[in-house]
Order: structure tokens, then sequence, then C-alpha cells
């Protein structure tokens, strides 16, 4: 009976044995094959990006949230970095979390014209006065995703290049929404705001606008030109220049001060010539190298009695001509078409250098008409009326000529010497008397010539050592005055005198009537046979 017990309970303890160990056998072979399988866990979704505000003081934030602001550029308070990341892209943001006490809970989708695959979201909700701002990316809200450490250093790193190559730029560099509102700015804009400055602690937001540019659409394309006045630096230029992107657009201003000033002093040159050229007594016209009128002077009209309208039309040369010789103001010309030869050598002689030239009107005025070419292919003509000097030439020829004639009925001969010793005029008598052509020996002949040329036709006397003597110190010549005999038996009497002007007159009158004349033939046979 103990033994059959004792056989029954070895069975059971066998059987809970044998079941314990195919259990262990099972677990073994079935869970340990599955554990190897398993691959490390993930969480469900990443965390969120949650920001708590007491009004525009943060209270609390989740990691990714403080990430976020440590990646927004410096700022005065977190409130505003964030809304330099957040209004941008929400354009509805600033106006409607004015809003958030009285409706609780506000919603909002990025901007369309905003560059991504997808919108973000953002949640802003009153939690007991304070403000729970949550931002959801479509893109990554329900998983993980995975960032290479190098290229997530890669980008990075030229992220930063280019924050730092725009901020160390001089050119003011900016971004508008299709509002208009400023969006992002570089350091150079911001150092002109009062909105940074250098060394301070960052920038109030929204950022102010510098310039007032023309809408989308309405700039002609080309940089527009703008003043930015501040009280302690006075005002300063630029040249700025829009670019569209999706979004709204770009903008570039470009320091001018320097082009300003030179196009101011380019400006006050030209009122200042233009002063001057209306001052002038000289008509000006100055043609381009397309042969148009593009510069005339008030004188212009006055001595040519052309119609300012007519001037200001801008005609070409030829037709500027054809007025000309419309209205009589130019040599008449035997035929047109010789006319227009004419023209056309004046035009090419004018362009290729100095050209001058004498018209005699009909109506008995004198112009004198010069050219001269000017840069890029331009040329200028000068008309002068030189009337006056004309007829005060004409006048002091006949002057000249009259005393000249009252010197030749003068029965004694006359020669007259410059301060500079050289011959200035002698009258008939003289020629006669020596037999010399004076007017082939003006400015050429010296008294020292001259003495040489009495002496070899007379007998020697002591008269013209004196004279020598008189022409190596012309500067201080004596009066004098002997008799000499020509070696053809005249006796003339040769006398010397300084004038007031410094010149020196010599005179020879014959001893007895009749001796000049009778000399001089045998004097002119003597040079005929030599």
């Amino acid at each position: 009976m103990n033994s059959a017990w004792l056989e029954a309970a070895l069975i059971s303890l066998t059987s809970v044995g044998a079941a314990i160990i195919a259990l262990l056998i099972v677990w073994l072979v079935i869970g340990r094959k599955n554990v190897q399988g398993l691959e490390p866990a993930h969480p469900d979704g990443l965390e969120e990006t949650v920001f708590l505000f007491d009004n525009e003081e943060l209270v609390d934030a989740t990691p990714s949230a403080r990430r976020l602001l440590e990646a927004t550029p410096i700022s005065v308070s977190d409130w505003a970095r964030l809304s330099s990341f957040v209004a941008p892209r929400f354009s509805e943001f600033r106006a409607r979390m004015a809003t958030l006490a009285e409706h609780g809970q506000i919603e909002m989708t990025e901007n369309a014209e905003t560059p991504g695959p997808e919108r973000m979201r953002m949640i802003a909700e009153d939690v007991g006065g304070f403000a729970r701002i949550t931002l959801i990316d479509p893109g990554t809200e329900g998983r993980g995703v995975r960032v290479d450490s190098l290229s997530q250093r890669a980008l990075e790193d030229e992220l930063e290049m280019m924050r730092s190559t725009l901020d160390r730029s001089p050119i003011l560099v900016w971004r508008s929404d299709t509002a208009g509102t400023v969006t992002w700015a570089n350091r150079a804009y911001l150092l002109r705001t009062d909105a940074f400055e250098e060394g301070g602690e960052g920038f109030t937001w929204p950022l102010p606008s510098l310039f007032d540019l023309p809408a989308e659409g309405e700039a002609d394309g080309g940089p527009v030109r703008a003043k930015l006045t501040k009280d302690d630096e006075g005002a300063r230029w630029y040249d700025c220049e829009s670019f569209a992107v999706p979004g709204g657009a770009i903008h570039f201003a470009l320091p001018a001060d320097a082009t300003v000033r030179a196009e101011g002093a380019l400006r006050d040159f030209v009122q200042t010539l233009t002063k001057i050229f209306a001052d002038l007594t000289t008509g000006l016209a100055i043609f381009d190298r397309n042969r148009q009128l593009q510069l005339f002077n008030p004188a212009l009209i006055d001595l040519l009695q052309l119609g300012p309208d007519f001037l200001t039309g801008r005609p070409t040369l030829y037709a500027f001509l054809d007025r000309l010789r419309e209205t009589r103001m130019m040599p008449e010309p035997k035929d047109y078409r010789s006319w227009r030869i004419q023209m056309t050598e004046l035009e090419q002689a004018a362009a290729s250098g100095f050209h001058s030239e004498t018209w005699n009107l009909p109506n008995g005025q004198t112009y004198r008409v010069t050219g001269r070419p000017h840069a890029d292919g331009a040329v200028a003509f000068l008309f002068e009326d030189i009337s006056a000097e004309i007829s005060l030439t004409r006048r002091f020829r006949g002057e000249i000529e009259m005393g000249q004639d009252v010197l030749d009925a003068l029965p004694d001969a006359v020669v007259v010497f410059h301060p500079s010793g050289e011959l200035a005029l002698s009258n008939a008598a003289y020629a006669r008397l020596w037999g010399l052509e004076p007017e082939t020996t003006l400015g050429r002949i010296t008294l020292s010539d001259a003495i040489s040329q009495w002496e070899a036709q007379a007998d020697p006397s002591a008269l013209w050592s004196r004279l020598h003597a008189v022409a190596r110190e012309f500067g201080r010549p004596e009066a004098l005055s002997e008799t000499v005999s020509l070696r053809n038996g005249a006796r003339i009497i040769c006398s010397l005198q300084s004038l007031p002007s410094g010149a020196v007159l010599v005179r020879f009158v014959p001893t007895a009537p009749g001796d000049v004349a009778k000399p001089a033939r045998k004097t002119m046979a003597l040079l005929d046979q030599g």
C-alpha cells in the first residue's frame, strides 16, 4: 500500500518535472528566438514644440521649443524671437494673438506662399491667463526622423557662413511679405534702424520699414534712388532694387552717397557752364555723333535769327544749315549742289580737327564760323560776329595805306627801323635812291644790313662806322647828320634820329634838286649789270 502510494507520488513528481522541463525547453527555443528578432523601440512620435507665455515673458517651453529660440537671431526678448520666426509664416499672427483671451483658442495655417512641401500649423490656447502656443510640422508629425550628424553639421556650417556673410555686407538687404511688412533683414539694415544697436542685446519686433519703395508691379524694373535721414548723421542716399520671390520680395539697397555727390558736382558744373554760355556773345551749337543738335546758347538765337522752337526741336546739322540758307544767314550759294558739297566739307573738316572760315553775309555782316571736334564723335560750331572787327581792320588798313601814300609823296628818302633793329617801313624815294624793293625785305632787313647796302654805293666816310656803332648798340642811338657822296657823284645829307617808340628814323636829303633821281637810275643800271 505504501509502495503503491510512493510509486504514485514518484510518477506525479516525474510528470510535473517533465512538464516544467518541457516548458523551459519551449521558452528557450521559441522565446529566445523572438527576443533576438526585436529592434530597439522608438517613441511613437517627436516631442511637441510648445511655448508657455505670460504676456510676453516665457514661462516654460519644451526642449525642441527652446532649441528653436536658440536658432532664431538674437532679439531683446523670447517673445520677439518667436515673433521673428512665426510672423513671416503666419501673416495674421499679431492681429489674431491680440484676440486670444476673447476666443480662448486660435488655430492658424502657414501662408500658402511660404516655400516648403507642407504647411505648418499653429495652435494658441488661453490656459488660465497663460498663452500656450504649439507649432506642428506636418512633415514630422507622428513619426521620428533620423538625421545624419555630418549632414546636419554641414547644413549648420553653411547656414552660419551665409548669416555671417550677410551680416558683414555693407549692402542693406531685407525681405518683405505681400503686404510690404519687413519679415527679415541683415545686420546692415538693422543698424540703420532704431530697433537695433551694435553691441546691444538684440532688436525689437516688428522691424521698421526704412524705405518707401513702389509697390510690386509699379516699379519700372530699375534701381530706385531713396534718401534716408537720421538726426545724428544727416541724409544718406541708396540705390534700391527689388526682386519678387515666393511670398513677397527681397530688396537690396546699395550706398549711393558718392554717386549723389558726383551727380551734384556735375550738375553744378553744368549749371556754371550754362551761365557762362548764356553770357557769351559767341553763338554755340553742339551736335552729337548722329549730328543732332544737343546744346545751344541764347547768343546763337540772336546771331542767326533762328526761333527757339526750331532749336529746341533738336534739328540735324543739315536741317540747321538748310534753315540758315533759307534765312540768308550764310553766304549766298551759287547752286544747291555746290552748297551741299561745301557743307559736307565743312562738317568733315570740323569733325577731323580745327576748322575756321569767314562768312560774308548778304546783309553786310561778317561771321567767323569755327568747328571743333568733341568727345564721342560730337562736333561744336562757334558763330562769331566779326563785322566790327573787320570794319576796324579795314579802317586801320586804310589809315596805314594813307600814311604810306604820304610818305611816298615826300621828296626825301625815309626809312624806319623797329626797336628790334628790323626794317619797319620806307617810302618810294628811298627805293629810288638805293634801288631796293622794301616790300620784299620787310621784317628781314636789319639796320646793320641796310648800312652795308648804303656803304657799298657810297664813297668811304666816317659816317658808316658811326652808323655801324649805332646798329651794335641799338638801344641807345645818337642823333647825327652828315653829308656823304655816292659813287655816281650825287651828294646827300644822311640824318639819324630816335623816335619816342624806340624806333630809329633815317632820312636821306639830296643837296641839289635832281641828285636823287639821277643816281637812282644809274644805281638801277649798275644793279641790272651786276
